[in-house]
């Protein structure tokens, strides 16, 4: 009797391990490149040149991973037609910790992540494309409040919310 429920429990364990871990690896994947993408955002809206070049390291490292095989094919065309242009783009904030060169950028770097988010539709969080209307460029926000990466603190609240990201399900 104790050995089966020693076995038992063993049994619900191992079924709510694989449970935890049955997210696809593409949501995964996409879910770390917007993680980091967030990252060097929010290190923008904060003027710090140190921490946005640290993050878009990390984003460079999320970007050069292998291809996710779990992407379908047309997913993984659009995907590798961004990706060159996404690393581009994170190494040069990558390789300066002046912040106005990084903002040039990433206003390149976030068109390209808007379109391939768009097109792949694999975000597991909603996101808001938002727009700057002094730099005209945009940006990606994990929320629908404004805090422009562009100018930091000197116009902090100044765009508007473009387009929502919905996830799908």
């Amino acid at each position: 009797m104790k050995t089966l429920k020693t076995l038992s429990f063993t049994l619900i364990l191992a079924f709510l391990a694989v449970a935890s871990n049955a997210k696809p690896a593409t949501a995964n994947t996409i879910d770390k490149i917007v993680a980091a993408y967030l990252d060097l955002k929010n290190a923008l809206v904060n003027s710090d040149g140190n921490a946005a070049k640290t993050k878009a390291k990390d984003l460079v490292t999320v970007l050069s991973a292998p291809a996710d095989a779990s992407l379908t094919a047309a997913q993984q065309k659009i995907f590798s037609k961004y990706q060159d242009k996404l690393l581009f783009d994170s190494r040069h904030i990558s390789e300066t910790n002046t912040v106005e060169h990084q903002r040039e950028h990433f206003a390149s770097l976030s068109a390209n992540m808007y379109e391939v988010l768009k097109a792949v539709k694999l975000n597991s969080a909603t996101l808001y494309q938002q727009y700057c209307p002094m730099k005209k460029a945009y940006w990606l926000s994990e929320s629908n409040q404004i805090k422009n990466p562009y100018f930091g603190s000197k116009m902090l609240t100044c765009g508007e919310v473009k387009a929502t990201l919905v996830p799908i399900k």
